[in-house]
């Protein structure tokens, strides 16, 4: 219940940035203003993440970023943007509205991340809500290895409580304003 009022809240809240950032990815580049994405979510069940979209619409489909030969030359000048920021992560509110994420837990891996997923599943983070952020995203990010990513996310499990929710959302915040953990897109 607190994740969807605070989703509430977020949308009427951020709806100023929301239209600023969808006017600067129209102008910017073309294709659509938001990017759906099949992800894990709770018990692995599957569901469409959306973000805003950062890359080119000719980016290959369902290949996270850092496999991509060279990811840089898929970004658009926006997209470097959002990403160094994490704006681009906003719609997951979306998400959180109609109960397929939560705003603190595992970050929902792709659904052909089957090494990730195997590894999620010895520490009980596929039997949890994924997260808009998580105890994973601010010890690391894109930077972890699979199985410390894992490890961490059963961390998380372990000490789910509303103290440990509120601690890794104060530690997101500091850690975007320092950008911590992003590897494609944060170099302008």
């Amino acid at each position: 219940m607190l994740d969807f009022f605070l989703s509430i809240l977020g949308i009427v809240v951020l709806s100023p940035v929301f239209l600023v950032l969808i006017t600067c990815i129209k102008l910017d580049s073309k294709g659509p203003v938001l990017f759906k994405q099949r992800r894990i979510g709770k018990d692995k069940s599957e569901f469409y993440i959306l973000k805003f979209r950062t890359m080119k619409i000719d980016t290959p489909k369902d290949t996270p970023t850092h496999l991509l030969k060279d990811p840089e030359t898929y970004i658009t000048r926006v997209g470097k943007f959002m990403r160094k920021t994490s704006l681009d992560e906003l719609p997951q509110i979306i998400n959180i509205l109609k109960g397929e994420m939560s705003i603190i837990g595992p970050r929902p891996s792709l659904w052909n991340q089957y090494d990730l997923i195997a590894e999620r599943d010895k520490y009980g983070a596929n039997s949890i809500y994924p997260g808009l952020t998580g105890w994973a995203q601010i010890n690391g990010r894109d930077e972890l290895p699979i199985e410390v990513k894992a490890k961490l996310d059963g961390v998380y499990v372990e000490k789910m409580s509303l103290l440990f929710d509120l601690k890794v959302f104060f530690m997101t915040i500091a850690s975007v304003a320092k950008s911590e953990g992003v590897v494609e897109g944060k170099n302008n």
